[in-house]
């Protein structure tokens, strides 16, 4: 074997290979320490300083985002007010014209019966009118007819318009008392 070798078996023998050297031990420590230090001095502070920022932002956000919530809460019961006091009133509104509209129903079949009333007794005006002068007409025409057929009869001309009139009138009363039909009827 070599001296390389011997000098290798020989140096292992002392040695445990998974544990290391105190040396290495010690400046491990030492850098772990400095390394420690610098991180808590200067890196935990910042990285502690962004966090608390990053918090108070998010507090920050979570807070105008409840007020942001409130605000529009409000704004959303506001409108519902509104809406309802808009639906009444809609509701009053419409409950108004249909009064109206009813009253003005009312009002013209008042004023339609009215005039039917009014033209309906003008009518009758006309008709009582007509009726009396068809019966003058009448009795005009019976009196000149009895007069003729009286002459006829009698065989003589009764030419006295006052007897002629006064014999009209007698008969013509006898015709009513008769047949019950008067003048004023």
């Amino acid at each position: 074997m070599s001296s390389i070798h011997l000098l290798a078996a020989e140096g292992a023998e002392d040695q445990n290979p998974l544990i290391p050297a105190t040396y290495d031990i010690v400046w491990s420590l030492v850098v772990f320490a400095v390394i420690a230090f610098v991180f808590y001095k200067y890196v935990v502070p910042r990285l502690t300083k962004v966090l608390d920022e990053r918090s108070e932002k998010i507090e920050g956000g979570i807070a105008k985002a409840e007020a942001a919530q409130a605000e529009a809460q409000a704004t959303l019961q506001q409108y519902q007010e509104q809406l309802a006091e808009a639906r009444l009133e809609a509701a009053r509104i419409r409950e108004e014209a249909r009064t109206q509209g009813q009253q003005i129903l009312a009002q013209m079949r008042a004023d339609a019966q009215a005039e039917a009333d009014r033209i309906v007794a003008s009518g009758q005006t006309q008709l009582e009118a007509q009726r009396q002068q068809i019966v003058t007409e009448l009795r005009t025409e019976l009196g000149a007819t009895a007069i003729d057929l009286a002459e006829k009869i009698i065989g003589q001309s009764v030419s006295d318009q006052a007897k002629q009139a006064a014999s009209i009138d007698r008969f013509l009363a006898e015709l009513d008392e008769k047949s019950g039909i008067g003048v004023g009827r």
